[in-house]
């Protein structure tokens, strides 16, 4: 689950205003950008002493700024490993809050909650933000954390009883896994509310996806719980009724073939491009990496069969790897030789067609686009 930070002017009636909260923000990504973890509790827990309520410390002031450190990745004006320190600060200033609430008597919970990250997700902060909110406002929670398989989610829910499964996703190409454990929860009758950037802007994949409900974030996944008991959307059809697309095989054959994609996509750049063949190791490897990533959502797209989702992707990688030096053009070859491998996948096609148009509106001409290789 995100967190949105159209809050901060509309925390509503507390001493601790908005204005507070956007100097508490700064304090923090301060604190956090240094990987100073005392001073982050230090800017924290003053907040609250002075009438910071949890909610908007948690949602507001560590969602803001965990927000502002994947930006800044982005922008390639923090290293990973700089991002990762800053994601632990995050992580333990979430734990000192929490340490610090009084949770509800068991006879005044409304309920309770898993909250897990689909397996193979590993963008755990979002999720624990939501455990944590949900647990000021009463709930027993079980957290489960990031990359939970789902047989191992299924018997934890058989052995536990939740009033309902909260379910988190940031990579689209967790999609498919998603799709699983919605369909394993809802098979023994647990309702499942879904949130994350994978699922879409407007929820789309959510509900192609069969999942209860969707909320945009944090906060508002808690006022939907709060609002009344999530039901199970008993619509008496077959997960595959949903995703008829899938009967022409090509999200199973194109997943299967992924290694061998990438290793032709890599030789029919280091073909077209002299740099490419004389590249260090390092950089071969990365480049591979980056191919890599472009299959699996590739393979995800097909999934859901949205040319969106694909052309989304390349767009944003072409404004990384602009950050970093890299001229954007550079995909367009990789997509080209994915579209001759896959040129007996019409779906596929499609959406590599897709891709590759919104490339040539987002990138310089060719001929000024340097070497070619992807990083």
């Amino acid at each position: 689950m995100s967190t949105s930070p159209a809050h901060l002017a509309e925390s509503g009636p507390t001493p601790y205003g908005a204005a507070e909260l956007r100097r508490t923000v700064e304090k923090l990504w301060e604190a956090v950008s240094c990987g100073d973890e005392y001073a982050a509790y230090g800017v924290v827990l003053g907040a609250r002493s002075a009438g910071a309520d949890d909610e908007s410390l948690l949602l507001d002031v560590i969602g803001t700024v965990q927000r502002k450190v994947g930006e800044e990745w982005a922008a390639n004006r923090m290293s990973v490993a700089v991002e990762h320190a800053a994601t632990a600060v995050n992580d333990r200033v979430i734990a000192a809050l929490a340490a610090r609430h009084t949770p509800a008597s068991a006879r005044d919970r409304p309920g309770r909650i898993t909250v897990a990250c689909v397996d193979g997700e590993w963008h755990a902060l979002p999720a624990r933000l939501l455990a944590e909110v949900l647990r000021l406002r009463g709930w027993h929670v079980d957290y489960l954390g990031a990359q939970v398989p789902t047989p191992h989610l299924i018997g934890h829910v058989h052995r536990t009883g939740p009033d309902a499964v909260a379910l988190s996703s940031s990579l689209a190409t967790r999609l498919p896994a998603a799709h699983a454990a919605i369909t394993a929860c809802r098979a023994v009758s647990v309702p499942v509310l879904v949130g994350g950037a994978a699922f879409g802007d407007d929820g789309r994949y959510a509900r192609l996806l069969g999942a209860d409900a969707w909320a945009p974030d944090g906060r508002a996944a808690a006022d939907l719980l709060a609002r009344s008991p999530l039901k199970l959307r008993f619509t008496g059809r077959q997960p595959v009724d949903d995703l008829p697309h899938l009967v022409d095989q090509e999200y199973t054959m194109v997943r299967r073939d992924s290694s061998r994609l990438v290793k032709a996509a890599l030789a029919g750049l280091e073909d077209r491009f002299a740099a490419a063949r004389s590249s260090a190791d390092s950089r071969r490897r990365h480049t591979a990496e980056d191919l890599g990533h472009i299959v699996d959502f590739l393979v995800a797209a097909l999934y859901v069969d949205c040319e969106q989702l694909f052309t989304r992707f390349l767009t944003w990688t072409a404004g990384i790897l602009t950050a970093r030096g890299v001229p954007a053009a550079s995909l367009t070859p990789a997509l080209d030789v994915l579209g001759t491998e896959l040129k007996e996948f019409p779906r596929a096609c499609r959406l590599i067609n897709h891709a590759r148009q919104a490339l040539n509106d987002f990138t310089v001409p060719a001929a000024q686009s340097g070497s070619g290789v992807l990083r």
